[in-house]
């Protein structure tokens, strides 16, 4: 049915027909959120106002399946993205001095300010919601003229802008959010995200939807691929704020995402993420405190419930945690879909992507209200934010959608994303120094390396990025190789056709690697049929080759060629039950679209592998131990499902310590390998630091390269603490990636511990503590490579 406008009668008539259709869905526990958008459109201002703003579409799909929802919300596009409705309705002939663009160098609050007196009641509640979807950009709050408010086109994603629909191979495919965080380099991670922003603004989108913060709590999560924080919040606190800051400084405002514990995405629109208060403030908050102190611009909430309340209407996680205990001053976006109840009193200022919940029909029906002073605080943060990060004062013309189908990848961008990938590149076993490769042999690649490995190059839903051009591995080794060099290729469909080739050749390459994709876990740590997925539009990713067989695949290689080096493309923890039959193995993640060039430079050593493993690589499915109840969650007396967090603090390898399991075929967090070695040496911990710090402690020792080749390593320290602090027996709480050190010579570390890293969170006083006692530190190589060891007491 659609809408029609045509007489008052008419109008009548439609609005009741949808109004009863939305009523029956939002009391259908199976209906799609998208419907429910889709179906509301802009019925509030059709009713109340007598007057069509645009058609819009009240066909139904019943899919459950949000992202896939076939509703089309029909915007009548010259209207919408030209300007604010409710501006030019009784203010068009209004002359305003536009005293909040006299002065740039004004700071954001005072601007913000001014303009917020200048603005209409109706033009104030246009910011509560977006207005359209796909119209390019994923996500739009179109422009008010009358007040020079610049449009907010938001889009996806974590990593890098999302090409597709409508603009495939037109931005950079770089290196995704967990092949980043291997990096363990701070540099690395600024360059990236200032990469990224670029190309964000170069296609006119203002606000990009990244990066994704969220711990890997659950190593089959499908988009712990898109995350930058691996398994310790530490890690993620020390990445993120280099992101965030590389992104804003090209003008585009950052979006960290998913806030909270947004861990899987088995039934992630209804789930009860259950966690206690300490654990998300030790464990699950520290890399989104640490975009917050970049100033970021605004935050994500998630799909899912937190301790049974939906995360985007939680006054204690949003108002109460984020915005009052972490000093958050931008504004709260809600996931696409993701709002139930107009919650801005409770933390929520903008509802994505059209006005559902917060219109005024939305309002009455969920029983929600805002105050004026409400819709002042969510609009002044959303202003806040666009002056911050620079959005009022760029020339003409710099935020048009025009500019969405542009072709903004590049050659520079280009190199970029081939050094990054070669940076993210961990090199997990070299046995008997097999790498680098002697150029000008005969090698035998097998399994993905060809253009069949463009799927293993990047994963699914927002965090898609189709490359503007693939390097294979194949075309890099190629060009790498050598002028005499053979390279042969085999799909390694055939079993002992891939055995035979590989046995002919001097070095047996073996690549294989698994997709995932939002909207579904993954379902195995097994590569067998890894690769093959099904994305959220029910498109069927086929991999075939030797997708189905590939740990049959590298064992049968491994047997025929004792030179097998295995090459693991990956969107998160995989098992690899052959580790101990290879000479050696590498992983880069998701690599992104210089996949080719950036193995290539590390098998041949142009580049000295430095990167850490930024979690842990099981042995078996078993390790963690989850039961049900803590993933994917079981059925409660209430009706929901609930995901018991009962694992606390004992996240990825604090649980491997706990229980002390041995690695016997996976590899420990922060693992990686490089071409030379390092001896650690000379351990102090300095006191005292300053009269403002007494509590704080600097930890330096020496890094001596022993080996034979320059080299750059990332010495991580590892604190316990007193046992009454009821802390993990090992903790991630400093670490530096060094200079290239030259072969026979050492670069000083130090590492600061403030008075944060000595505390924990007091949950019944609602802050940190410091504790008072014994503490080891121990530093290393990773977290079952420890070289030194020392005590210090607080």
């Amino acid at each position: 049915m659609e809408l029609s406008c045509s007489s008052p009668s008419a109008r009548r008539t439609s609005s009741i027909t949808c109004l009863t259709r939305l009523v029956e869905l939002m009391s259908s526990k199976s209906a799609s959120m998208f419907a429910i958008c889709a179906l509301l459109g802009n019925l509030a201002s059709v009713a109340a106002e007598g007057a069509c703003a645009y058609p819009v579409s009240c066909a139904i799909s019943q899919d459950t399946d949000d992202q896939s929802s076939t509703m089309l919300l029909q915007h009548n596009l010259n209207v919408e993205m030209g300007s604010d409705r409710s501006g030019k309705d009784s203010q068009d002939d209004v002359v305003v001095t536009q005293s909040w663009m006299a002065d740039p160098t004004m700071d954001p609050d005072t601007r913000a300010a001014l303009l917020l007196d200048q603005m209409t009641p109706d033009e104030k509640r246009h910011y509560l919601s977006g207005k359209c979807m796909h119209c390019p950009y994923v996500g739009l709050v179109s422009a008010n003229d009358r007040l020079g408010i610049p449009a907010l086109n938001t889009h996806d994603g974590p990593q890098g802008f999302r090409n597709m629909p409508g603009a495939k191979a037109t931005s950079t495919s770089w290196p995704g959010g967990m092949a980043m965080a291997a990096t363990w380099d701070k540099e690395a991670l600024y360059e990236w995200g200032a990469a990224m922003g670029k190309e964000f603004k170069a296609k006119g989108a203002n606000v990009a939807l990244g990066p994704g913060l969220n711990i890997a709590r659950v190593p089959l999560n499908g988009r712990n691929f898109e995350y930058m924080s691996g398994e310790d919040p530490y890690l993620g606190k020390v990445l993120a704020g280099p992101v965030v800051r590389g992104i804003q400084d090209q003008n585009v405002m950052a979006c960290a995402k998913h806030w909270v514990v947004n861990s899987q995405e088995t039934n992630r629109n209804a789930v009860s993420e259950d966690v206690d208060e300490r654990t998300l403030f030790e464990v699950y908050y520290p890399p989104f405190e640490a975009a917050v102190e970049a100033g970021v611009g605004s935050v994500m909430c998630s799909y899912n419930r937190i301790n049974s309340i939906y995360s985007c209407e939680n006054a204690a996680t949003l108002q109460g945690h984020l915005k009052d205990t972490l000093g958050f001053k931008g504004f709260v976006m809600s996931d696409w879909g993701a709002t139930h109840k107009a919650s801005i009193a409770q933390g929520l200022d903008m509802e994505m992507p059209v006005g559902l919940a917060t219109s005024g029909l939305g309002m009455l029906l969920t029983g929600s209200t805002a105050s004026d002073a409400d819709v002042d605080g969510a609009v002044r943060r959303i202003l806040r934010s666009m002056f911050q990060t620079g959005l009022f004062d760029q020339p003409a013309g710099t935020w048009s959608a025009a500019k969405f189908g542009a072709n903004v990848s590049s050659v520079e961008a280009d190199s970029l994303a081939r050094r990054l990938g070669a940076q993210s590149t961990v090199l997990l076993k070299n046995a008997g120094g097999v790498l680098p490769l002697t150029p000008n042999r005969k090698l035998a690649l097998i399994g993905f390396a060809s253009e069949n490995g463009l799927p293993l190059s990047f994963g699914h839903g927002s965090g898609e990025v189709y490359p503007s051009h693939y390097v294979s591995p194949l075309t890099g080794i190629k060009a790498a190789a050598g002028n005499d060099a053979q390279v042969l290729f085999s799909e390694g469909a055939d079993l002992d056709e891939a055995a035979d080739l590989a046995k002919s050749a001097d070095y047996a390459l073996v690549f294989v690697g698994g997709s995932a994709t939002e909207g579904a876990d993954r379902t195995s740590m097994s590569l067998d049929g890894a690769c093959q997925v099904t994305t959220m539009q029910g498109q069927v990713v086929s991999c075939g080759g030797a997708d189905q067989h590939q740990n049959a695949l590298v064992a049968s290689v491994a047997k025929a060629n004792p030179k097998t080096i295995v090459v693991l493309s990956t969107p998160g923890a995989v098992l690899m039950p052959w580790s101990g039959e290879v000479a050696a193995i590498l992983t880069n993640f998701m690599p992104g679209q210089q996949a080719g060039n950036a193995v290539a430079d590390i098998l041949f050593g142009k580049v000295n592998p430095s990167a850490k493993l930024p979690i842990t690589m099981p042995n078996t499915d078993s390790d963690l131990g989850f039961e049900k109840d803590q993933w994917p969650g079981k059925a409660s007396a209430d009706g929901l499902v609930h995901a018991v967090y009962s694992e606390k603090l004992l996240v990825g390898y604090r649980q491997y310590d706990a229980k002390q399991i041995p690695f016997t075929t996976g590899f420990p967090f922060g693992h990686g390998l490089s071409y030379t070695s390092f001896d650690y040496r000379e351990l102090e911990i300095q006191t005292g630091l300053s009269e403002h710090e007494p509590h704080a402690r600097n930890v330096s020792f020496k890094v001596f390269n022993s080996g034979t080749m320059p080299g750059q390593e990332t010495p991580q320290l590892y604190l316990s603490f007193p046992a009454s602090a009821g802390e993990p027996r090992l903790q991630l709480k400093g670490f530096k990636k060094t200079q290239v050190i030259q072969p026979g010579s050492f670069e000083t570390v130090s590492l600061k511990l403030s008075p944060r890293e000595l505390s924990i969170w007091d949950a019944s006083l609602h802050k940190w503590a410091l504790v008072s006692g014994t503490f080891k530190v121990n530093v290393g190589s990773s977290s079952r490579d420890l070289r030194l060891e020392g005590d210090m007491t607080v």
